[in-house]
């Protein structure tokens, strides 16, 4: 889900909320009748739990898992999949009014302050000891605490990469590679054996050492690839090294989550929050300074151009979120993606400044109002651990769980990113910040003061703090 689209969602659920816990009556229906899928889902004298969910691309993962548990366990799931407008508000009503309300849900981590204070989130009852630091990254058990609780059970997970077209990469190694040998006073590789085996032109000496420039290509720092769009030459078609969406701040933040603290590392204090400091200031800086070398207007580019970009050849490098890992695939298989690809790590700043990825976190929650905890804390388990090598073949998102997706090389990369990632923060406080750094990045990148911006942000989201 691009991140302008969340933003938007999170504005919804923070009017939900604000129904609920002034006793609102609104409603929004399932997509589906409870009692349609109730007939689905096996015989109705069953102990039956009902788990809500808003995204359409998770029905084959759910229902299936719902079946599964069902049979495993003697009950009954029924899933139901609802609208996404004032989804809290919708568990809400349901919860007030009892029968078939929601005893577990989905829902982003950044939204689990606000379910959490309503009642519609408890602490859960992890009997099976799913969630610890063997099962998940610390950036996913951090992503569902609050203020020290286990509210949630991680599910999946969004974040940010580096990808790169690896045939444009390997022609920039072997260019490199000649120059090297060129300037040595060996053109060609002089006497050398040859070609070298399945590389017909190439000699053994250019072969090597084109392949160690490859290894060693995969930018570590912004400067990195920098020199790369100085010493390339690009093939025909090529308008550029790197493009991405600069509009959208799930693909810029990046540049400064290694230093801009936002709730801290749960995303729930509201003491911790460090926006005006030296290095947020120096990291925006490079970002403004990049500008010069990827000149893109922000108000013209999107997230789905720059990829069909990417796909087209136009661009060597970008910044995309996972659901590229499933697009590129299907793109190679059509034929309209002629390239290989990589993954890899968001590159550093500098070599004095790290990034971090931003990341959300999809979430179970176990609702407080459910008479069937026990149950549906059983359900919430079996979903994000047993289920978990199955989310990817059949929602193309990727689960938080460690171990899963092996075999999937650009899979392992994301997981790594997510690892190391900045979690969406869950304080209400704080709930138009993102709109508000989306208008800094815009600022800087057309060439705005820097620390002015920063002071400005910072002032701002202290007096929300201090009047909430």
């Amino acid at each position: 889900m691009h991140f302008k689209k969340r933003i938007f969602m999170v504005a919804a659920v923070a009017l939900g909320l604000a129904a609920v816990l002034a006793g609102g009556t609104g409603r929004v229906r399932p997509l589906e009748s409870a009692e349609k899928r109730a007939g689905i889902f096996g015989r109705s004298d069953k102990e039956t739990i009902y788990f809500w969910y808003t995204d359409e691309t998770m029905t084959s993962f759910i229902n299936s898992a719902a079946v599964a548990f069902g049979e495993r366990e003697g009950v009954r799931v029924i899933p139901v999949l609802t609208y996404e407008g004032e989804y809290l508000e919708a568990i809400n009503q349901a919860s007030l009014q009892g029968g078939q309300m929601p005893d577990a849900y989905l829902i982003g981590n950044d939204s689990l302050e606000k379910a959490y204070l309503a009642g519609l989130a408890s602490e859960t009852k992890d009997d099976g000891a799913v969630c610890n630091t063997g099962n998940f990254p610390e950036a996913a058990l951090a992503a569902v605490r609050f203020h020290g609780k286990n509210v949630a059970y991680p599910l999946y997970f969004e974040t940010s990469a580096l990808i790169y077209n690896e045939s444009y990469l390997a022609d920039w190694a072997l260019q490199q590679a000649r120059r090297e040998l060129a300037e040595a006073g060996n053109e060609g590789g002089g006497d050398s054996a040859g070609p070298a085996e399945g590389e017909a032109g190439l000699t053994e000496e250019e072969a090597a050492l084109a392949q160690q420039y490859l290894e060693n290509g995969i930018p570590a720092t912004v400067d990195d690839i920098l020199s790369i769009a100085d010493t390339f030459d690009v093939p025909e078609g090529v308008e550029g090294i790197m493009k991405w969406d600069v509009s959208d701040i799930f693909y810029n933040y990046w540049i400064v989550g290694r230093y801009l603290v936002v709730g801290g590392e749960a995303g729930d204090d509201a003491g911790a929050i460090d926006i005006d400091n030296p290095e947020t200031v120096q990291c925006l800086e490079v970002y403004k300074a990049l500008n010069q070398f990827f000149s893109m207007e922000s108000d013209t580019v999107t997230y789905d151009s720059v990829l069909q970009d990417f796909i087209d050849g136009k661009i060597v490098f970008t910044v995309a979120t996972t659901d590229v890992i499933r697009r590129l695939d299907e793109a190679k298989k059509d034929g309209s993606f002629a390239y290989e690809y990589g993954v890899s790590a968001m590159p550093e700043v500098s070599a004095g400044l790290e990034s971090a990825s931003l990341s959300v976190t999809g979430a179970v929650v176990v609702n407080g109002y459910s008479e069937h905890k026990e149950l549906a804390n059983g359900f919430a388990a079996y979903l994000v651990n047993d289920c978990a090598e199955e989310l990817y073949e059949k929602t193309g998102k990727l689960p938080a769980r460690n171990g899963t997706d092996e075999d999937n090389g650009p899979a392992q990369i994301f997981k790594l990113e997510y690892a190391d990632s900045v979690s969406l923060p869950k304080l209400m406080e704080t709930g138009n910040f993102w709109l508000q750094m989306e208008v800094l990045f815009s600022k800087v990148w057309n060439g705005a003061d820097v620390q002015p911006l920063v002071t400005e942000l910072a002032e701002q989201i202290a007096a929300q703090v201090a009047n909430l």
